[in-house]
């Protein structure tokens, strides 16, 4: 049977730019979400939300800055979920350092490039959540850093005191790689939010009772 309107699987797109995009795709749908895969503005249109992997986050703006992209996706972020991860965190934060550089700056965060090293430094490590199910493994790879939150944004996991997965409304971000772990409860939060504000759409902030 065909499902439609909040009953359907949610539409979420994938910025199919730099990163594991496919992984990301994969994740989404083990959780009962649709992917879509989004290179051009176009392709935005009519999505419930959105994921922004890693990759570099100097090239993904540069692609982002050709044909307008990057004001269509600005106004996307500002009004539909978006979850940012490693350099999707970077380009949904307001404030970014070493060195400074535009972004779509929505996510009240002050996010620091490369600050758990080059890729040599790249590490799995478990650490606890406020997410039901216990610890949770993180793949970190030239991870930045959230060194500062502000205003309603929820830190729902840290590593060395440092925020690692946060969410404020409609927004999360996370600094490591949840698309490469088996675990997919990070990735079944963002479509709660999504399936949530689908059905609350006027919603501004989602309590973490309502989707947990």
């Amino acid at each position: 049977m065909h499902l439609s309107g909040r009953d359907a699987r949610p539409l979420i797109g994938v910025l199919a730019i730099q990163g594991d995009y496919a992984a990301h795709a994969r994740a989404l749908m083990d959780v009962g979400a649709e992917p879509v895969m989004v290179r051009t503005a176009e392709e935005l249109d009519g999505l419930d939300g959105l994921v922004i992997p890693g990759g570099e986050s100097t090239t993904i703006l540069k692609f982002l800055e050709r044909d307008g992209f990057l004001d269509v996706l600005r106004k996307f972020v500002e009004e539909k979920p978006a979850f940012g991860t490693c350099a999707g965190c970077i380009l949904l934060a307001k404030e970014v350092m070493h060195p400074a550089q535009a972004s779509l700056s929505v996510l009240n965060a002050t996010v620091e490039r490369n600050a758990y090293g080059r890729q040599v430094d790249s590490a799995i490590i478990t650490e606890e959540t406020s997410l039901p199910g216990g610890p949770l493994e993180m793949v970190y790879i030239r991870a930045p850093r959230i060194t500062r939150v502000d205003g309603d944004v929820e830190v729902l996991a840290d590593r060395e005191g440092f925020p690692v997965l946060v969410r404020q409304g409609h927004l999360m971000a996370a600094t490591f790689h949840p698309e490469l772990s088996a675990d997919r409860r990070v990735h079944r939060l963002f479509v709660d939010l999504v399936r949530h504000y689908r059905r609350e759409p006027d919603a501004s902030a989602v309590a973490a009772t309502a989707i947990c």
